[in-house]
């Protein structure tokens, strides 16, 4: 298995959806400290989890 990371520039939503057509899993940070407190996702996250081709993966940031 190869192991590969990317840092794409474009929306931050559509970008990883996309590459996630080739993709295993896509793992994304979350703080959780959004504006709305009973939000435990982010819209990005939130989006990703509707658009992605495969798993997505969240990981809680400190």
């Amino acid at each position: 298995m190869h192991l590969t990371h990317e840092v794409p520039t474009g929306h931050p939503v559509e970008e990883p959806a996309g590459a996630s057509e080739h993709a295993l899993a896509v793992v994304v940070g979350r703080r959780g400290r959004g504006g709305y407190t009973d939000m435990r996702l982010g819209s990005v996250v939130h989006g990703l989890l509707h658009r992605a081709h495969c798993p997505v993966i969240t990981v809680p940031l400190v």
